[in-house]
């Protein structure tokens, strides 16, 4: 993963500054009526689409990703005056915005995003794995409803056996994952690919890190845990609004 240019200062292809404006730079590229923007077409579109989230898919979006790539330290900048980062996973050709760091007022993400629940961050966790297990081998990590039940059977709560209930969670927290496009729809009604943003999402330095969050959601008395393992999620992606 890539969180942002920390040696670049300025765009693939542009000149450095000091020399003459880039296509990035030039302020006659007005676009409407009273523009003072600075960004040619292409970039404000860039912008446009990683503000909009929940995150850049290069594969399916080659343009796109390209113009990212060859822009992504103005992108940066720009960014950075709203308390974001640009991160690039070039191997998986994912990119996705993320809070900064800082501890000051009024710096939180610009729109609120809604929590994830319990079930929803056990589904996560266990998908973050099958994605890093199956990396490499070309071919698509893929989930079916019926797996998904699996999953969050096996971290039911002691004593929890309505099966109607894990039905209706597992249903919950599929639509959610879907709408944060961590799932992806197949030509199965019932099967899902598992999205690479996933590995961005949930940045874990190793899966081996993972068992114990999900034992610490297990276990009784691990609500801090089951917190901050739903807001690094929370933070990272919100709810597609299209």
């Amino acid at each position: 993963m890539i969180p942002g240019p920390e040696s670049d200062t300025h765009d693939a292809g542009t000149p450095a500054p000091g020399a003459v404006p880039g296509i990035a730079y030039r302020s006659e590229r007005a676009l409407f009526a009273g523009d003072t923007g600075t960004f040619a077409l292409d970039i404000r579109q860039s912008l446009v689409r990683l503000l909009r989230g929940p995150y850049i898919d290069g594969t399916a979006d080659p343009a796109l990703w390209t113009t990212i790539l060859t822009h992504r330290a103005s992108l940066q900048q720009y960014l950075s005056e709203i308390f974001l980062l640009l991160s690039i996973d070039p191997e998986r050709k994912i990119a996705l915005l993320q809070p900064a760091e800082i501890d000051a007022v009024h710096t939180q993400p610009i729109v609120a995003r809604k929590p994830l629940r319990r079930e929803e961050t056990l589904l996560a966790l266990r998908l973050r794995m099958l994605l890093d297990r199956h990396a490499g081998t070309g071919t698509d990590v893929t989930i079916t409803r019926s797996g998904a039940r699996e999953i969050l059977a096996e971290h039911r709560r002691p004593g929890a056996l309505d099966d109607k209930r894990l039905d209706e969670q597992t249903d919950a927290a599929l639509a959610r994952l879907l709408a944060l496009k961590l799932l992806l729809p197949s030509e199965l009604a019932t099967e899902y690919r598992v999205s690479n943003a996933l590995a961005l999402a949930l940045p874990f330095d190793s899966i081996d890190q993972i068992p114990a969050y999900l034992a610490a959601l297990d276990a009784d008395g691990a609500h801090e845990i089951e917190r901050e393992t739903a807001a690094e999620l929370e933070l990272t992606l919100e709810d597609d609004a299209e």
